[in-house]
């Protein structure tokens, strides 16, 4: 069971700022709704309870697709779009600049929470999720922890018994952003269906939040960064373009014997111009 130990496990590892895909089970918020939800530790490895993470998200300047990346300074290492985006700052022209600026590098955390009401999907209810939330609720969940509000909550927040207490994350519209300041976690109470036997269940169902997120190695990363900043032609474009081209030359030297009567069969011309259209994709 979750205890004053691992509270104080979890509080240092947020207060070293830690940093170290079930990407479908992370909960889903809309503007005007507030949803309930009990957050779950790490019983096993208390210090794993949040994940900590950063991110360079941008809309890819060749396809329009948004694109989203781990940075590898979550694990401490070298970052090819921090240094990509600080060369390009430093030395390119305002065009390019402009680019660079788009390149947002973003702060997240992830952790496990029990849902106690999701009004945007009922059927969540009682199920467990991930949230994934950025500093307007880190900053709320670390006053619970370690600050002003650690007196009235505290380890409270963690505990899945009658004493402890919902979060809820109040979504509310502010120009084009959606802001999450109203949050707030509330006095304690019983969550009605969670005894003893379902809160140890709920404990040992926590999901192992540094696999949640794809990551990149650092070529993936610098390819990623060729095609989608750079709009450069990557390698494995190259190498598909090479391959369909040995297609095409090989069904054009085919035997052109081949039987055309049957309704089924596709004509070489036809395999041509389907491969050739492939190359435009």
């Amino acid at each position: 069971t979750f205890n004053t130990k691992m509270f104080d496990s979890i509080k240092n590892a947020l207060q070293k700022n830690t940093t170290q895909s079930n990407l479908k089970n992370i909960m889903k918020f809309e503007k005007d709704k507030t949803y309930t939800v009990r957050l779950v530790p790490n019983i096993s490895q208390p210090e794993k309870t949040f994940f900590h993470y950063y991110t360079y998200d941008w809309s890819s300047f060749s396809t329009g697709q948004y694109t989203s990346i781990v940075s590898p300074t979550t694990f401490g290492q070298k970052c090819p779009m921090t240094e990509t985006k600080y060369r390009v700052l430093r030395n390119g022209n305002e065009e390019e600049k402009a680019k660079a600026n788009l390149l947002r590098r973003n702060e997240r955390w992830l952790v496990n929470a029990y849902v106690v009401d999701d009004p945007s999907n009922p059927e969540n209810n009682g199920t467990m999720k991930i949230i994934r939330y950025g500093k307007q609720l880190h900053k709320i969940i670390s006053d619970a922890i370690d600050g002003e509000g650690s007196e009235d909550y505290g380890p409270r927040i963690f505990d899945l018994s009658e004493n402890s207490v919902n979060f809820k994350i109040k979504c509310e519209q502010q120009g084009d952003y959606i802001t999450y300041v109203s949050s707030k976690f509330t006095l304690p109470k019983k969550i009605e269906g969670l005894d003893d036997a379902k809160a140890e269940e709920v404990y040992n169902s926590v999901v192992d939040l540094t696999s949640v997120i794809p990551t990149k190695s650092q070529d993936e990363i610098v390819q990623s960064l060729d095609e989608h900043f750079f709009c450069k032609k990557t390698l494995l474009t190259e190498k598909k373009t090479e391959e369909l081209m040995n297609e095409v030359e090989n069904l054009n030297s085919s035997e052109s014997s081949k039987s055309s009567s049957s309704s089924e069969d596709i004509s070489d011309d036809e395999n041509i111009k389907k491969l050739l259209a492939d190359l435009d994709a």
